[in-house]
């Protein structure tokens, strides 16, 4: 995996965190609110005048293409632009994730609050949702040896539609063949089972796979 080396120390960095996150929170709760609003014409009207205001505003100085994967000069990961952690991106839930339990160091977990944006059935987490972040999870309990990884395949098995709202997700690495990692999750919704998945992750050559 290429990082992107970014000269900030841990004080600016934190405080990139307190400038950014209030603004992408800000952004999520529109998405919400505009997929759910019932008002009339004028004031939906007013409102996309002034969100393009906003937008044009932030659209005076960009950087060049995607924000990439990227560390602090103190070797902090900076993934802000991630479809499902990201701390610029609006789209990401986000899903928070601890490494490491009581039980089990190797082992991640992540709690998420899914609402109107995830939707597929109706009152239900879209399928490719619940994908999305079984990738991510899987990906961070392989990884949890300092190696990286790549996803290989993602299996999931789906035992019921999962609702919208509070979930947890757990994961944890089984073993390694050669390159290959292997890792398994389950996602819960009131402590019952909606989902399981098993990846497989490859270690790039360069990695020392």
């Amino acid at each position: 995996m290429e990082f992107i080396l970014d000269d900030l120390t841990d004080d600016e960095v934190a405080q990139h965190i307190a400038r950014y996150e209030p603004v992408t929170g800000t952004v999520r709760d529109l998405i919400d609110a505009l997929i759910r609003t019932r008002v009339d014409d004028a004031t939906l009207a007013d409102a996309h005048r002034r969100i393009a205001e906003v937008v044009a505003a932030l659209r005076a100085e960009q950087m060049p293409g995607p924000y990439g994967v990227r560390r602090s000069a103190t070797g902090q990961g900076m993934a802000w632009g991630n479809a499902v952690i990201g701390l610029r991106n609006a789209v990401a839930p986000p899903l928070t994730v601890v490494r490491g339990t009581p039980d089990d160091a190797l082992a991640a977990r992540a709690e998420v609050t899914l609402g109107a944006a995830y939707e597929g059935p109706t009152g239900h987490v879209h399928g490719g949702v619940v994908a999305l972040l079984f990738d991510q999870l899987l990906g961070e309990a392989a990884s949890m040896d300092g190696t990286p990884n790549y996803t290989g395949t993602l299996t999931i098995r789906y035992h019921r539609p999962t609702p919208l709202g509070a979930l947890v997700l757990e994961a944890a690495p089984t073993v390694r063949e050669g390159r290959k990692k292997f890792a398994r999750a389950t996602l819960a919704a009131d402590g019952m089972v909606t989902a399981e998945a098993e990846g497989v992750f490859i270690v790039p050559r360069a990695a020392g796979g």
